[in-house]
């Protein structure tokens, strides 16, 4: 038997008291974002949420789930964490409104191998913002000191929101036809997916650096890779009030090939014209950098577009102004159209 020492958690890597200082230190942060409907304040074991019955006939709770993926490597990289947290909100809330829901409430799961109490600070605020944007509260979640699993200053995120929307107000796509026009909004840049090839392209295979200013970008590469998702809830919210929409798509991983096909009905395909709206000179730049085949392009990354609303064809152009007038460059850049017998791909590129 050995002679050890009495043991303390903190020696082992795990700062209780810090993460206590933390929780301190984000409570006014968190409290900007609350809206009407949040119970108590957080450091709880659970948050509460408050419905108002008086705005829903039939209620349905709508959840989601995301992260940033491999974008938190280039936050890391850039030593800039104050907008990564935009991106865990966007990811979150953008997979929500396409289905006509309202964002309530959002939680945050934060693993991290050693606490940096500066950086987990701007991590939440860039959080904080993410939910104002959307109108949507930050009401608790999780702060992980992971030693054995991180090293000292990797860290994970992944985020959580709930939401609301009347069972007859559901967007699933059941009511998309042929003759349908798609309008797509556009995106901030590449959002939060294909970072894995991105870093593979610009990293490994040409040795580039974040501070790398590239003339093609009008930036440095990661003031480029940090641009924060764009959220699209309040522009959607608007439109709900005045039209109706017959399906929406979050363009994000698995790009146009793999994310229209979730809405559409059996036996419709969605035919897109590239020529309709001005891809971003990031796509052209990784595009050649990388000899990326172009249908592997468009199966990646958003290529400019990080919403698609589908929508009659007699009140496309009234939608498109709408969108215009609440703040979004939109235009229509496709159709619904019915399949040919044979045919198999249920989204046709053009252009």
């Amino acid at each position: 038997m050995t002679n050890a020492k009495p043991s303390k958690y903190s020696e082992a890597g795990v700062d209780i008291d810090k993460g206590n200082t933390f929780i301190e230190e984000i409570r006014d942060i968190v409290a900007s974002t609350h809206q009407r409907g949040v119970l108590g304040g957080i450091g709880g074991f659970s948050s509460h949420f408050a419905i108002d019955i008086n705005k829903y006939k039939k209620p349905v709770i709508v959840n989601s789930t995301d992260g940033v993926g491999t974008k938190l490597v280039i936050a890391q990289l850039c030593n800039k964490h104050n907008t990564i947290g935009i991106d865990l909100v966007a990811m979150c809330v953008n997979d929500l409104i396409v289905g006509g829901a309202t964002p309530l409430c959002f939680l945050d799961y934060f693993a991290v191998g050693k606490l940096d109490l500066a950086v987990a600070k701007e991590i939440i605020t860039g959080i904080a913002e993410g939910c104002r944007q959307a109108h949507c509260s930050l009401v608790g979640g999780e702060t992980a000191e992971m030693p054995g699993i991180y090293k000292n200053e990797d860290y994970d995120l992944a985020g959580f929101v709930t939401g609301i929307v009347d069972r007859d107000a559901i967007i699933d796509g059941s009511d998309i036809r042929a003759g349908d026009k798609i309008i797509g909004l556009t995106s901030s840049g590449l959002h939060s997916n294909g970072y894995s090839l991105v870093r593979k392209i610009c990293f490994a295979d040409h040795q580039l650096t974040v501070d790398q200013y590239i003339d093609e970008l009008g930036c440095t590469l990661g003031e480029e890779l940090l641009k924060p998702t764009k959220i699209y809830v309040q522009a959607v919210l608007n439109v709900l009030k005045n039209f109706r929409l017959n399906g929406m798509v979050h363009n994000t991983g698995g790009g146009f090939i793999d994310n229209i096909p979730r809405i559409l009905p059996k036996g419709y395909k969605a035919v897109l014209d590239t020529g309709k709206w001005t891809t971003p000179p990031i796509f052209r730049f990784l595009q050649r950098l990388g000899e990326i085949p172009i249908d592997e392009m468009y199966r990646t990354f958003n290529m400019g577009i990080g919403l698609l609303v589908v929508v009659d064809e007699e009140k496309a152009n009234d939608i498109r102004h709408h969108f215009a007038a609440v703040g979004e460059e939109a235009a229509i850049i496709g159709e619904i159209a019915p399949m040919e017998e044979g045919e198999t791909a249920r989204v046709e590129i053009l252009g």
